[in-house]
């Protein structure tokens, strides 16, 4: 029985299994939730402000400013937040402001809105939710500034 029978890679350069810098550093920002520029980004966010981070589907790590009163989600080219794949509706999903707080609402979508999990028509957002619209997952942050202090 040869090393490679065993079932143990062999050491001859026959494994295809091969990772590039760009795939280590999606996993490693995925495992460990933010990158330092995400975090970096979230902490120079105004009052008023909050932030989507990709973190799973297409155009991982790509992050989207929530900085307007209504910020549409959808596959249409014309959309504030333009997410590229057929699991998005065109006009999917909208992200409203009302003062500080943020609220999220499907706009209709054939695959629904979801927010930590759970199929949603409206909700609330709180600081760090997922939401995930057709095949992409995105984490909310507000401003550091408008968060509540903790008691």
């Amino acid at each position: 029985m040869t090393e490679h029978d065993s079932g143990t890679p062999g050491r001859d350069g026959e494994s295809t299994q091969s990772w590039g810098d760009d795939y280590r550093a999606q996993l490693a920002s995925m495992l460990s939730g933010t990158s330092a520029e995400d975090r970096e980004a979230v902490a120079s966010l105004p009052s008023g402000s909050a932030i989507l981070v990709v973190r799973r589907g297409p155009n991982v790590g790509a992050r989207f400013l929530l900085d307007q009163d209504s910020t549409i989600a959808g596959r249409h080219p014309d959309a504030d937040i333009f997410l590229d794949d057929v699991t998005v509706s065109r006009r999917h999903a909208e992200f409203s402001r009302t003062g500080t707080q943020f609220e999220l609402r499907d706009l209709g979508s054939l695959n629904g809105t979801y927010h930590d999990g759970e199929r949603v028509d409206h909700v609330a957002l709180r600081d760090g939710a997922e939401v995930q619209v057709g095949k992409f997952r995105l984490t909310f942050y507000r401003s550091r500034l408008d968060l509540e202090p903790r008691a």
